[in-house]
């Protein structure tokens, strides 16, 4: 097998016991992202949920660099981006662009849509006006944008589906081959959510990216992931084929959060499991061994001495549980 093929069967991204502090008051430190292990293929979609303050957009950043993490390896294409220098990362960030939770403030105020869509190029490849217009106005067509009509509007002139969509062509400008998605619809209406879904569905096909989509919003992950991975309070919990999650999720909170889905049945009885009691520990003190044994109702003395690590129960099916559900129950 030749050295291209091999690069090929290789996943895009690997983060490997990724760790994010921050300092907090008396000298504590908060545990944003604590020893986080996941793969991504190439042509892949995997989507991250949880709750909010749980650290999937602290892991975002992370991987974007954005800043660097506190420790661990984030190896994009074979190159770890923690260790290269400021040169060199420099030169790959053009592989890995990030599309942010609010497009609107995402943009520069003080310039046109149009520039701000071009100004990977200008900043990273350093390609002259006329050149930038032309890819830029190409670009803002591919993604349902009339760049007659847009290109030299600013930011707050446009609704934030529109500003989404730039957002998004600016992302592609530079042709990466990973896309951060850190919850890009939250903010918008759910009639427009199905239009950047769908978007960002063609656009991966039609590019050949891989994404990470980040999301509280189970039903939106279900729609564009190939596979979800579950986390809670920094540490992932779950992480299995969309399909397998779904239908039978093992982890207590997976559960918890599926049976909180809205279901539109009026006659359908609620179902057991969706009210974890409690609220979210904090980050600071994060609790010993499980981090979920404090809202878990399966929890035992073992919990909390004990940190469980993800194993796989079943193929491509990963759960970090002492006490994990039957499939099916």
């Amino acid at each position: 097998m030749s050295d291209r093929s091999l690069q090929q069967n290789e996943p895009l991204l690997r983060v490997i016991d990724l760790l994010v502090e921050f300092p907090a008051v008396r000298g504590q430190k908060v545990h944003a992202v604590s020893g986080v292990n996941f793969s991504l293929a190439r042509g892949e979609t995997l989507g991250l949920v949880g709750e909010s303050g749980c650290g999937k957009s602290s892991l975002a950043r992370a991987i974007m660099q954005l800043p660097r993490p506190t420790s661990g390896r984030v190896i994009l294409d074979g190159e770890d981006l923690t260790t290269v220098d400021p040169v060199r990362l420099r030169i790959l960030r053009s592989r890995f662009q990030m599309i942010f939770q609010d497009p609107v403030a995402s943009f520069n105020p003080f310039r046109s849509v149009g520039e701000s869509i071009g100004a990977p190029l200008r900043t990273l490849w350093g390609v002259d006006e006329d050149e930038r217009t032309r890819r830029v106005r190409e670009m803002m067509e591919a993604v349902g944008l009339d760049s007659d009509q847009y290109y030299r509007r600013r930011p707050f002139q446009l609704s934030g589906g529109q500003c989404q969509r730039a957002g998004i062509a600016r992302a592609l400008m530079t042709e990466p081959r990973l896309l951060v998605c850190d919850e890009p619809v939250s903010s918008l209406d759910v009639s427009v959510q199905a239009q950047i879904i769908n978007l960002l569905r063609e656009v991966k096909g039609r590019y050949g990216l891989s994404m990470l989509f980040i999301s509280h919003d189970l039903g939106v992950v279900r729609n564009i992931s190939d596979r979800v991975a579950v986390m809670y309070l920094g540490r992932l919990c779950e992480v299995a084929p969309c399909a397998a999650l779904y239908a039978a999720p093992v982890h207590p909170y997976t559960n918890a959060l599926l049976a909180a889905i809205p279901r539109p049945d009026p006659e359908r009885p609620l179902p057991e499991g969706g009210f974890l009691p409690g609220e979210l520990p904090s980050a600071i003190e994060p609790p010993s061994g499980c981090r979920f044994r404090t809202r878990c109702p399966r929890a035992q003395a073992s919990c909390s001495e004990v940190q469980p690590e993800l194993r796989e129960i079943a193929p491509g099916h990963l759960v970090a549980c002492h006490y994990p559900l039957l499939f099916g129950s």
